[in-house]
């Protein structure tokens, strides 16, 4: 199996967008790192939270509105499963869930489903969005606390330390 670094390159290989844009390497850091700090209140399996991260996005087709983008990228880990990382039936059903379905306003499901979902909408004020506490899945997520820790993040397009440390990712200037 590959390391995160040596996926992150398969992934990069084939992004469309630009790799520290709106949609990329940093927005999948921060949304890693809120659900890290989500995963203790709900039980969400960190692998898969990684994971989610990394595939959510990765076949967006442009910064808007990308109509099935989740799917697309679902399908792409998919076919890097076995390859790139492993997982169980039970929980790669669980992360192509999570990743197919995470644009339709979902709120129900399994605690590392709902982790995912809630980690990438506390994201959303990067885009002018604020998160609506009505619309997060979680408890943990609908504190004050975390939303307001997440969207300082956010707005400011904090970029993780991992991204250049753990992940291998330089954050000079764009390649794309």
């Amino acid at each position: 199996m590959e390391t995160v670094a040596s996926l992150l390159q398969t992934i990069h290989g084939q992004y469309r967008l630009p790799w520290l844009g709106l949609h990329g390497v940093s927005h999948w850091a921060r949304v890693y790192e809120n659900g890290l700090r989500l995963a203790p209140a709900t039980g969400a399996d960190e692998h898969i939270l990684l994971l989610f991260a990394l595939f959510h996005d990765a076949r967006r087709m442009n910064e808007g509105w990308d109509e099935g983008h989740g799917r697309r990228g679902a399908d792409f880990a998919a076919g890097l499963r076995g390859a790139a990382f492993d997982l169980v039936p039970h929980d790669f059903e669980l992360l192509y869930h999570a990743c197919a379905l995470h644009t339709d306003g979902l709120t129900d499901g399994d605690p590392t489903v709902q982790t995912c979902w809630d980690a990438d909408r506390l994201d959303l004020p990067r885009a002018g969005i604020h998160p609506k506490r009505e619309r997060l899945c979680t408890t943990a997520a609908r504190e004050e606390e975390t939303i307001a820790w997440a969207t300082d993040r956010s707005l400011r397009r904090v970029v993780p330390p991992l991204v250049s440390e753990a992940w291998s990712v330089a954050t000079g200037p764009e390649r794309r």
